[in-house]
């Protein structure tokens, strides 16, 4: 069985004594320190931290964790927060034709690559549903059109609190998240855009790529923001092609790319080794 840990993530303004006062409360109370990782970002002035603690090393349960850290959070003028790897978090997955991210999910979920549960998967089109009802998943088909999009949002957003989710995935979902939609969830719907943003942004990135004769093609795994295409990037990848290629090949070969790079933002986020800082991330590895 894999070992039980505490994952505490801290932003803040930078200053002396951070990483000692932390630290130091967690030694004070016998914890055991597995993994720690900082970044002082010079140009925000804003610090940034990740410690992986034994749980079992602590003589208190998260809730006694809280009451005891927070005098020093308080000090320090620490925005924090304390994962547990015994509680994983509540995945949504939101698609609408296209497969391929989904299924990938799915598999990655199923053989324990993905720590996280799937309570929903929410949908456009009815396509998807026997792929999510195979994996024993609950699927919803929530139609959007122009007229009904308001109210389809906040039936997915209602139906996303139901499930108590804590990210939204949108694996290739082909319609634009609402702006009031990403503000109620900063930081919590993950998107995969097959294309390097920031080029080529909006529709059919491959084919404005082919016309354009690139040589790399990629796909880019950040926060989606009321700016479209525009938000925290967390992972991007590239693959070579050349001058044979056509559109469509272009597009056969980003799924892959697209695949691995919202799998491996995903697992990063799940493991609470993302944060924000302004329209830009820390990822710690």
């Amino acid at each position: 069985m894999p070992v039980r840990r505490l994952v505490l993530t801290v932003t803040c303004p930078d200053r002396v004594g951070i990483v000692a006062g932390v630290t130091g409360f967690i030694a004070d109370h016998g914890g055991w320190v597995l993994e720690a990782a900082q970044h002082g970002d010079l140009g925000t002035g804003r610090f940034f931290l990740r410690i992986e603690i034994l749980a079992e090393s602590l003589p208190f349960d998260h809730a006694g964790f809280g009451d005891r850290f927070t005098p020093l959070a308080d000090e320090l003028e620490l925005d924090w927060r304390l994962g547990d790897t015994d509680v994983p978090k509540r995945v949504v997955v939101l698609a609408s034709r296209e497969d391929h991210c989904l299924a990938d999910l799915l598999y990655r979920w199923r053989s324990g690559d993905l720590p996280c549960a799937i309570p929903l998967v929410v949908s456009n089109h009815p396509d998807l549903a026997p792929l999510v009802e195979a994996s024993g998943i609950p699927f919803a088909h929530v139609p959007v059109t122009a007229e009904t999009r308001d109210d389809a949002f906040g039936e997915i957003c209602r139906r996303f609190e139901e499930v108590g989710g804590d990210v939204m995935v949108l694996a290739r979902f082909m319609q634009i998240v609402p702006p009031a939609v990403c503000d109620r969830y900063p930081g919590r719907i993950i998107n995969i855009h097959h294309s390097f943003l920031p080029s080529f942004i909006g529709a059919r990135p491959y084919h404005q790529a082919h016309a354009r004769g690139v040589k790399l093609i990629g796909a880019t795994c950040h926060y989606a923001t009321a700016d479209l295409d525009a938000g925290p990037i967390i992972e991007q990848d590239t693959v070579r092609i050349s001058h044979a290629e056509g559109p469509e090949q272009l597009v056969a070969l980003g799924r892959d790319i697209e695949r691995v790079v919202l799998a491996r933002g995903l697992r990063w986020h799940l493991e609470d080794r993302v944060l924000l800082n302004g329209n830009r991330t820390v990822v710690f590895p």
